[in-house]
């Protein structure tokens, strides 16, 4: 049997691709191609050294460990341990299905092809076969994905978030609505729900005691000086819920949001607070409302 390195690479390098896009697209991460190119491609590199090598390190348990370390940092650069052993947990878990289902479907077509040896599975079989087995895999363990992250857990349902607004920083709980899929309409940028209260280091008290005035188009409790500043700066976003189809909140960009976990901290810079005039819940669990997305 002939056996191509250039083969082997490609091979290797699309379903190390696709494998690290599924992954990072069940993390939510934010995908770069290019880090993905690269950690595919060290990985390409290594399956071709392993085949040719006649070294039993290439072949070793603790020298594949530290290169899925090595290629999780390239792909997704975790900003924690926890973080980064999740992400390998999760990479494995996604290459399992995705070797598994395509040495199925490799096995189905021509069996009698199929040469293993340090550990890789080689043989003439063509690319597109490889490509198949990625794709069936690769829709399998999105749904799968899908379903299990459905089943929410009350904890799962806060997190907590710090604005940036005006110099001035403010941190809260925000619940996780599911529902919320609010965007102010012009810029489609998304929205954030907060009580007003919590705002009143960073803006005005004219305006956020003003809220529905000023949604009606009554700027006269407003100084000059303030409305010349924020008039531009204030949104106004549309929304509809249970009990109220044609809803309006006054809503303004932030200089920033973090959002915090157990998993790290993620900044966000394009976002919109919607300021609601009213208390969210009763007992105080949270004071802002922030969509799954």
């Amino acid at each position: 049997m002939t056996i191509y390195l250039d083969i082997v690479l490609m091979e290797n390098l699309i379903m190390n691709f696709i494998i690290l896009l599924a992954t990072g697209l069940i993390l939510k991460e934010q995908i770069k191609k290019i880090r993905l190119l690269l950690a595919s491609l060290l990985g390409a590199i290594y399956s071709v050294v392993s085949y040719v090598s006649i070294l039993e390190i290439y072949a070793s348990m603790l020298l594949k460990i530290i290169l899925s370390i090595v290629i999780i940092y390239i792909a997704f650069n975790p900003q924690t341990i926890k973080k980064m052993w999740k992400d390998l947990l999760l990479f494995y878990l996604t290459s399992f299905v995705f070797g598994g289902a395509a040495f199925a479907l490799i096995y189905i077509v021509k069996p009698q092809d199929i040469l293993m040896r340090n550990g890789l599975f080689l043989g003439t079989y063509p690319l597109k076969t490889i490509l198949l087995g990625a794709i069936i895999a690769f829709i399998v363990i999105m749904a799968a994905f899908t379903v299990v992250k459905s089943k929410i857990t009350k904890k799962d349902m806060f997190t907590k978030v710090a604005f940036e607004l005006n110099g001035k920083k403010v941190e809260t709980v925000a619940m996780i609505d599911t529902g919320n899929l609010l965007k102010e309409p012009i810029t489609n940028t998304p929205v954030i729900v907060v009580e007003h209260t919590l705002l009143y280091d960073c803006l005005p008290k004219e305006i956020l005691n003003h809220l529905d005035e000023l949604l009606g188009g009554d700027f006269r409790g407003i100084p000059e000086n303030i409305r010349e500043e924020y008039i531009v700066k204030l949104k106004f976003i549309p929304f509809s819920s249970l009990g109220k189809q044609n809803g309006m909140l006054l809503g303004i960009r932030v200089d920033s949001v973090t959002i915090k976990s157990d998993e790290g901290e993620k900044k966000k810079e394009n976002i919109i607070l919607g300021m609601y005039n009213k208390s969210l819940t009763k007992r105080g669990e949270y004071r802002a409302l922030i969509g799954l997305e």
